[in-house]
């Protein structure tokens, strides 16, 4: 199984994470995204007509969505990540998983714009961001009041590697993650997971502070 791979490339990062909680061995292919943009290359191209990475390919299957990459290794090697089958938390797992898209295009824009100097309305993406960050607070609160501690379900499900990784990446694109506690406490429980791996430059400044307390009234 062939990964075509940016290592800072978040999206790459979600499906590397994936496979190493799922026990999958990838094929990683790096691309030349920056400065290079291979990417826009025509060999790329005739794999990924939309010019975008993460590129996974099985025999004769190519996928070119993420999300789709998430649900394909998990199916593969590890079905629990695709939850109980239950109708609620299927719905919630798809909620999610179109959720993660918002925050690719707002903290991932923003992280854009900072780092590689892309064209962008930084303060819409900010703007953006941190909407999104509150929802997924809230979510996460809701979910704490159940018992649960995960997006969908008292387990991990693909639904949160689809989220984390802009959300760890959110201060690359001038948003802290300071205000939502439950969004670190949850982002500590990914990382304590058997098979987590790392990326290049997720902060870790939370792992050093104590870990944050929820009140009753913190939604």
């Amino acid at each position: 199984m062939k990964l075509y791979d940016y290592i800072l490339s978040p999206s790459c990062y979600k499906v590397r994470l994936m496979a190493s909680l799922a026990g999958v061995k990838l094929d990683l292919r790096p691309v030349d995204f920056h400065p290079g943009a291979e990417h826009r290359g025509a060999a790329l191209l005739a794999l990924n007509p939309a010019g975008s990475i993460p590129i996974l390919e099985d025999g004769d299957l190519v996928l070119t969505e993420s999300s789709a990459m998430l649900a394909y290794l998990a199916a593969k090697a590890a079905p629990d990540w695709l939850g109980s089958g239950e109708a609620e938390e299927t719905a919630r797992i798809q909620q999610w998983l179109a959720f993660s898209a918002r925050l690719t295009a707002s903290l991932g824009g923003a992280r854009l714009v900072e780092m590689l100097l892309r064209p962008g309305d930084i303060g819409a993406l900010q703007a953006s961001g941190i909407a999104a960050l509150r929802e997924l607070e809230a979510g996460l609160f809701e979910q704490s009041l159940r018992g649960k501690r995960f997006l969908a379900s008292d387990r991990p499900t693909i639904a949160d590697i689809a989220c984390f990784p802009y959300v760890a990446l959110a201060p690359d694109g001038g948003v802290s993650l300071d205000p939502y506690p439950t969004i670190r406490l949850w982002s500590r429980a990914l990382r304590a997971l058997d098979g987590f791996i790392e990326m290049p430059g997720i902060h870790r400044l939370h792992e050093l502070k104590p870990e944050p307390q929820l009140e009753p009234d913190e939604a």
